[in-house]
């Protein structure tokens, strides 16, 4: 197990929003350096079993986008919104934001599932793109709610890292969140080519494709296809703004931002 973030927890029957963040904070790391369990580990031998009878066009469907995601998130303009960077306000007013944020783009993301899904294998493959989109569009939203301005290159590398933290498993998953707690060395550290370059960006892929194929290829189905991609978009939006709001917090508390 590498360095941990957080120490001791406070108690008390009435607690602080910062006790609070506290706490969900080390309930959080510990959850990311939990060892697999049996269910899980039987789990993802099932999940390979899986993704050898996955057709290669639904992988390269996946691998091209995320590529082109990549891309963009580090050089494009396509995951701007109208929201505006907030220079002011404690993590409690930007997180009661970045909820109201995360409910609208859940919902575009299960009515953008249920539609495609209910348009079974071609329109399936248009799914993982628009997913992504919507994704990054939120991610986006998020810096600029926790006050960070995404104009900034290592913002926006920052974000990817966020990414990697929410659809990665085990090694993956602990090499990400320790990447984000030490952002302070991380960012600036090395030119900004370089640093696109260190990215393993083959093992971003395989993650994040391993990491959404059962459901997303039960999306394939005509007619069942569209329940399930309501519920999997759904659910990984929630995953993704869960994760984004738990990276953001390491970076508030170690910069020393006022929690009300």
């Amino acid at each position: 197990m590498g360095s941990t973030f957080f120490g001791g927890l406070k108690g008390g029957l009435v607690i602080t929003y910062s006790e609070k963040v506290e706490r969900e904070m080390a309930r959080f790391e510990r959850n990311v350096y939990k060892k697999s369990s049996m269910p899980q580990t039987v789990a993802k031998r099932w999940q390979r079993t899986i993704n050898e009878k996955v057709p290669e066009k639904i992988h390269q469907v996946v691998s091209e986008s995320v590529r082109q995601m990549i891309r963009a998130t580090l050089t494009g303009t396509a995951y701007l919104s109208d929201q505006e960077v907030l220079p002011e306000g404690s993590l409690m007013e930007r997180e009661k934001r970045l909820e109201e944020r995360k409910t609208m783009y859940k919902r575009t993301a299960a009515v953008e599932g249920a539609g495609t899904g209910a348009g079974g294998i071609l329109m399936g493959f248009a799914d993982f793109p628009l997913l992504l989109t919507i994704k990054m569009k939120f991610l986006f939203d998020a810096a600029k709610i926790y006050g960070y301005d995404v104009e900034d290159y290592d913002e926006r590398l920052y974000l990817l890292h966020v990414f990697q933290l929410a659809f990665s498993k085990e090694g993956a998953r602990i090499q990400a969140y320790e990447k984000l707690v030490n952002w302070d060395k991380e960012k600036g550290s090395k030119p900004q080519v370089q640093a696109y370059q260190n990215i393993d960006w083959k093992t971003f892929q395989l993650e994040y494709r391993d990491f959404i194929d059962l459901p997303k290829t039960l999306q394939l189905i005509p007619g069942f296809g569209a329940i399930v991609g309501a519920w999997a978009n759904y659910h990984f939006l929630d995953l993704l703004a869960e994760n984004t709001k738990h990276a953001f917090r390491v970076r508030w508390l170690e910069e020393g931002g006022e929690f009300e």
